[in-house]
């Protein structure tokens, strides 16, 4: 008998029925549901051929939430972050040039300009 261990404890996954886990059940189920209904709904209104592309868009986003993961973040901790970055608390970067070098010998340059211009005035004095 041989026991897998992940090398990564993060990367471990529960399996409730056929290997996914119970999120992707759940949302598996769920997006089955919305194409039926949407199937009986609109076969007779559209036709069969119609019908079935817009089940499938509709059902598109149900299977997306539960198996799509995004820099290890699931659907809806993705929507929250976006829009935390994006509504709640948006910042607005301006970039702005700050030379160290030049605010550390600020004080010497102005002492030594100031003196250039008064030897410069006394110069043309004479």
């Amino acid at each position: 008998m041989e026991i897998r261990i992940n090398k990564e404890i993060k990367d471990y996954k529960e399996s409730v029925f056929w290997g996914l886990s119970l999120r992707q059940c759940v949302c598996s189920v769920l997006a089955v549901v919305v194409s039926a209904v949407g199937y009986l709904t609109l076969k007779h209104i559209v036709g069969g051929e119609v019908a079935v592309y817009v089940c499938i868009c509709a059902a598109a986003p149900f299977a997306a939430l539960g198996f799509v993961k995004y820099h290890g973040m699931t659907a809806e901790k993705l929507l929250w972050a976006w829009l935390r970055s994006e509504v709640i608390e948006p910042k607005r970067l301006g970039f702005r040039a700050n030379n160290i070098y030049y605010e550390a010998q600020r004080p010497t340059i102005e002492k030594s300009k100031r003196e250039e211009y008064e030897r410069h005035e006394d110069e043309t004095k004479e």
